[in-house]
């Protein structure tokens, strides 16, 4: 087909025509109106018509207002919204606490919510005496439908009892894994895969985009619109708690897994079909002296022996190039980085020269969770605020320093009013709020929470949890566990005819597979299931106790337990690797040996006995001995003299 001279000038001009009209229609305000979607109006409970479209009339004024247009350009949303808001509304706006939520669904305040959350105040306590519109959840109902309802019940709430209208944002961390840690959130009906160090170990950056997809498309089945990972910290301190949340210690790897988790949980761009990645923690929490986690008061500060920060920034710079929404900085103090040992959060040359300035990072920066505030967290102990470094300051300084510092959000923290007596008090202008304001609202436009904020509850039970999804979790699981030794292929096990003498493992599982006996006498082969050992760090809060803080190896009776089941019957030891496990001496005692990243007893049998192969190669290094783990650099990865296992091994069946 061709096309003549007359046909190519009707062809312009119909493009200019459309492009008129399309101009036209995107910014006059007596253009036709893109409606809301029939959900949030079926939901909503306060409508207003123009031109026969119906929209929500979010400030009940009975117009139509820039913001609440559906057509109107987002930034001239911003800016209507931004002009109509109160100095306590934009107060608000800036902190995001963890809010309980109730097992039926319900909004009110109940004394059996879900979760930690339930000593705090309800979200909608929160509404109406703070003016808040961010939440963080952490225990959800056992049913996900009930999620559903509490966010579409929290919505109208805040539609009908705020003075503008503006939609909550709830936010969550990871609930998508098989974790034995406290830093997973529990799934409750969510589709389960190995941990982030399992998908480390695979390394398939396809399989982690699917996986990100699967969590966008459930978190946005039940309401949840922020995600509080991925993690892309580097674990080049083998003593590290949270080296689970990890991809490992090395950066081209993570940044890979990064860029591919990233983009599937908000695609090429931020719309109302992603779900926003809140990345953390910048720049690297990764280098811990001795391992100290700074949630707590016992942290040492971050260090750099090997000269090696720009190392732990590289994944970031990945993040940035796939666009993440948020950034959130870490506790610790970068010691001797900067002009000024304060904690990230806290540090002007971190937050605005580093990530504003030279990562020209325009995206929401929120803190991480209680930089300002002290917590009774029992009646005996208190657990200081995480101002690392600024603990000397009142808390309305805090709060001014870390605004300084170039932040946006105070995570875990309702603390508005600390916002409001600044200003009055003429130490922090109103502009400088606003800036922070227009990026949390930017947001909430560009997920469509001011158009659509409901989820549709009937669609939950089959967009949640799904065979295909199950499938692929449990293939995660499988995929990632990493063989390490295999003496005389003593793997994969026989079927049915072998007896197995187990620990750790549930014997109604591994009954499916084997017999089982009762002693490793009677045994043909031994399968244990350890974990790699931790030693709770002497305090008095009861939380710092819970994380897998010290040395690596086993000591005492617990070795003592395990080399005797080892020197009496062929074994094979499975280790779940939280952190890089010190164990020579069991190596070398057993049959076999395998790690895993999270996984059930059904998938650890599915590997052991064939029915699944073991793709895994380490995402860390396995030390050979607690010497060499004391005597690495904190910042360099894959560094101890002589490891047990090096950085990428893995063996094959």
């Amino acid at each position: 087909m061709t096309i003549n001279s007359i046909q190519m000038e009707k062809l312009v001009g119909y493009f200019i025509l459309g492009f008129l009209l399309l101009m036209s229609y995107s910014s006059c305000d007596n253009a036709p109106k893109k409606p809301v979607p029939a959900i949030a109006l079926e939901k909503s409970h306060v409508k207003i018509e123009v031109e026969g479209k119906a929209f929500r009339d979010l400030n009940k004024n009975g117009k139509l207002d820039i913001y609440e247009d559906t057509n109107a350009p987002i930034e001239d949303r911003i800016n209507d919204l931004v002009a109509q808001m109160n100095l306590e509304e934009k107060a608000g706006s800036l902190f995001m606490p963890g809010v309980p939520v109730n097992d039926d669904g319900t909004i009110e305040k109940k004394p059996n919510a879900t979760g930690p959350g339930a000593r705090y105040p309800a979200a909608v306590e929160n509404i109406v005496n703070g003016k808040l519109n961010h939440f963080n959840v952490w225990g959800i109902p056992s049913d996900p439908k009930l999620m559903g309802v509490w966010n579409n019940s929290l919505q109208n709430y805040a539609e009908e009892n705020s003075r503008l209208g503006i939609p909550v944002t709830i936010a969550s961390d990871p609930r998508h894994h098989f974790s034995n840690t406290i830093f997973s959130m529990s799934a409750n009906g969510f589709t389960q895969f190995c941990e982030t160090t399992g998908l480390g170990a695979i390394g398939d950056d396809e399989l982690v985009k699917t996986f990100a997809d699967i969590v966008r498309k459930e978190y946005l089945a039940v309401g949840i619109w922020v995600a509080l990972h991925p993690q892309i910290d580097l674990s080049t301190e083998p003593r590290w708690p949270r080296i689970s949340g990890t991809f490992g210690e090395d950066a081209a790897l993570t940044a890979r897994m990064a860029t591919a988790y990233i983009t599937g949980l908000q695609g090429s761009e931020l719309n109302d079909q992603s779900v926003a990645a809140m990345t953390k923690h910048f720049p690297g929490g990764g280098p811990q002296r001795e391992g100290l986690d700074p949630h707590f008061e016992i942290q040492k500060g971050q260090i750099y022996p090997g000269n090696n920060f720009d190392y732990h920034l590289i994944p970031f710079e990945a993040a940035f190039r796939a666009k993440t929404a948020s950034i959130m900085p870490y506790y610790g103090i970068p010691t001797a980085q900067t002009d000024e040992d304060v904690a990230m959060a806290y540090n002007k040359s971190i937050i605005t020269d580093l990530l504003r300035n030279k990562y020209q990072f325009d995206g929401v920066v929120c803190t991480d969770w209680g930089l300002v505030t002290d917590v009774q967290f029992t009646p005996t102990v208190v657990w200081p605020a995480r101002a690392w470094g600024a603990e000397n300051l009142a808390e309305s300084d805090r709060v001014l320093k870390i605004l300084d510092a170039g932040c946006d959000q105070f995570g875990g923290e309702n603390r508005p009013e600390l916002v409001v007596q600044l200003v009055k008090e003429g130490k922090l202008s109103e502009t400088r709020i606003d800036e922070s304001v227009r990026r949390l609202l930017r947001q909430k436009f560009q997920l469509g929470l001011f158009d659509n904020p409901f989820v549709d509850e009937n669609q939950i039970p089959s967009a949640i949890g799904t065979d295909e999804y199950r499938s692929l979790g449990d293939a995660s699981q499988q995929k990632a566990m990493t063989l390490l030794k295999n003496q005389d292929d003593v793997l994969p096990l026989a079927a049915k005819t072998l007896k197995v003498y187990i620990e750790g493992m549930d014997s109604a599982v591994v009954a499916q597979y084997a017999e089982v006996v009762n002693s490793p006498e009677a045994a043909d082969v031994a399968i244990l299931r350890v974990r790699t050992p931790w030693v709770p760090v002497e305090s008095e809060n009861p939380m710092a106790r819970m994380f897998h803080h010290g040395d690596l190896d086993f000591k005492g009776e617990a070795k003592e337990h395990i080399m005797g089941v080892l020197n009496k019957v062929p074994t094979i030891v499975d280790i779940y690797l939280d952190r890089p496990a010190v164990i020579p001496d069991i190596t070398n005692a057993a049959k076999a040996l395998i790690g895993d990243f999270g996984a059930s007893d059904k998938n650890v049998c599915e590997v052991l006995f064939g029915h699944a192969q073991p793709l895994g190669k380490l995402p860390f290094e396995l030390p050979s001995s607690m010497e060499a783990v004391r005597n690495q650099l904190t910042d360099v990865p894959y560094d101890s003299e002589s490891p047990l296992f090096e950085f990428g091994y893995g063996l094959r069946y």
